[in-house]
């Protein structure tokens, strides 16, 4: 059986999937923490442990993400733009955009019908629209990540967070709490903010439906909420969203 891995190095979490060609064997999910490549390594060899097979048996190996140039062991290097659209054209054929939000980045690419890369716009230069102004926004109101999108997926209103600078729209929510505004409204308002945001970004390459979406803020019920609300079409989410990048990266090493 042939096995190949991709390791996706992110600001956040280290991924690894490793495939045998036509299905999934083993995946792994690290915090990259302050030194990517022994979390890379890590990543790795618990997928290994996980498929209980050696490095040697491992033909190819795939590295990408923001850290992708510290994975020693990879066979070669591909961006995240590329492989997190052949992994979400793995699950989605018919799609012609995906929507990627990390945890410190945020990406929208265009696909052509045979999943190729047409355009991209990507957001990496601050925290606005990524998983990390999710965080922020969570420890303002002191609940964590899953309790918050569960509120902002419940609620039927919210209120409008007008700055989508991650400083000033923390004080914006703390003011908001201060005057009595209702929390739910206000989890409502910040997943409403940051879907107008990457819509923003989207009408820059003219979104083509199907829409998937990957990255680990795809886990949130009130992001996928408030997405579709404005896309006014359902999204495709991958079973898990969080290794889509380690997944396209697994396949190209296998050739497919």
């Amino acid at each position: 059986m042939a096995l190949y891995a991709g390791i996706d190095v992110g600001s956040r979490t280290t991924k690894a999937v490793l495939i045998d060609g036509e299905r999934t064997v083993a995946t792994e999910i690290l915090p990259t923490g302050s030194d990517p490549e022994r979390t890379a390594l890590r990543s790795f060899r618990e997928a290994l442990k996980r498929a209980k097979v050696g490095e040697g048996e491992v033909e190819r190996v795939i590295a990408t993400g923001y850290g992708r140039f510290r994975v020693s062991f990879a066979d070669a290097e591909f961006t995240e733009i590329t492989c997190h659209a052949r992994g979400a054209f793995f699950y989605f054929p018919g799609i012609r955009t995906v929507i990627d939000i990390g945890g410190q980045d945020a990406k929208v690419i265009a696909l052509d019908e045979e999943g190729r890369v047409v355009d991209f716009v990507m957001n990496d230069k601050c925290a606005a629209g990524t998983g990390r102004f999710l965080e922020v926004m969570a420890q303002a109101l002191e609940m964590d990540l899953e309790e918050m999108a569960e509120e902002a997926a419940s609620a039927t209103e919210g209120v409008s967070i007008t700055s989508m600078c991650t400083v000033f729209a923390e004080s914006e929510v703390i003011s908001l709490i201060a005057d009595g505004v209702e929390r739910k409204k206000i989890t409502r308002g910040i997943h409403m903010s940051i879907a107008k945001r990457i819509l923003g970004m989207a009408k820059r390459l003219s979104v083509k439906k199907e829409v998937a979406f990957t990255g680990g803020v795809a886990k949130n019920k009130g992001m996928i909420k408030a997405l579709e609300e404005l896309l006014g079409d359902k999204l495709r989410i991958p079973p898990d969203p969080q290794l889509v990048g380690a997944l396209g990266a697994a396949l190209i090493a296998s050739g497919r």
